[in-house]
């Protein structure tokens, strides 16, 4: 993975980290302001990199906007499954782990302006998607070939797991804010972190693990049912963004 995301990750994981310091996050503007900045600097560098040209930052914005369709047709989604996370899983895949972070960051944050959605949960949304988009590209094998039936293997078995990750790291707010003080389950200031993290796991068991055994199992069928050809379509858009420079013969 590309040290910049590495860097932007790290800003990131602060704010995941924070609770189980024990210590209080403040407000959630000065979060929200972390993580739209993260993911502005990474398009800039990106961007100044030429790692994302016009073409790219055009098929980003197609992305977004329909995955926030997606999302305001189904706000609620289907118990724990959204479809959301299929677009945000291929595209990563096909373009690599800095496109899918910030396909993932930019689609969360477009849905939840479409939606009414913005709230101070929406930092840990945007990061948490913005990783699966990530880990997605970072499956992809490296040998540059057609999408096959191995390929989605490996992004419905990567959905699967990323389907329970997202929900993990997204509680993490729910667990410090709504649950705090609920004896032997919630936040409190100043936990221990061996503390906190004993009791983010039994919150997390009760009040999450079926309800994001939909979105993973929804994340699988999602890819095999329509992954074949969206990452058919993105992989011809790769070839024709990728320019090759070749050095003239020289005659003779």
């Amino acid at each position: 993975m590309p040290l910049r995301l590495w860097l932007v990750s790290a800003a990131g994981l602060v704010i995941f980290a924070l609770p189980f310091t024990g210590l209080e996050a403040g407000g959630y503007l000065p979060l929200l302001g972390v993580a739209v900045a993260a993911v502005l600097v990474l398009g800039v560098v990106e961007t100044a990199t030429r790692r994302l040209d016009t073409r790219r930052l055009a098929l980003l914005a197609a992305l977004a906007a329909i995955d926030a369709g997606l999302r305001l047709a189904l706000v609620s989604g289907i118990a724990g499954f959204s479809p959301v996370f299929f677009l945000i899983l291929c595209a990563g895949y096909v373009f690599g782990p800095s496109y899918g972070f910030l396909v993932g960051t930019t689609s969360l944050l477009a849905s939840a302006i479409s939606t009414g959605g913005v709230g101070p949960w929406l930092p840990y949304e945007m990061f948490a998607a913005g990783w699966v988009g990530a880990a997605a590209g970072l499956a992809r094998p490296r040998t540059a070939r057609l999408p096959g039936w191995r390929d989605l293997a490996v992004l419905a078995t990567v959905g699967l797991v990323l389907g329970y990750a997202y929900g993990a790291a997204t509680d993490v707010w729910d667990w410090a804010t709504f649950y705090r003080g609920v004896p032997d389950l919630g936040w409190t200031p100043g936990i221990a972190p061996a503390v906190a993290l004993t009791r983010f796991l039994r919150f997390y068991a009760v009040t999450s693990l079926t309800w994001d055994t939909f979105r993973a199992v929804g994340n699988v069928v999602m890819v095999l049912a329509l992954g074949l050809p969206i990452l058919a379509a993105l992989s011809r858009f790769r070839e024709r963004f990728t320019v090759t420079i070749e050095a003239p013969v020289q005659p003779g």
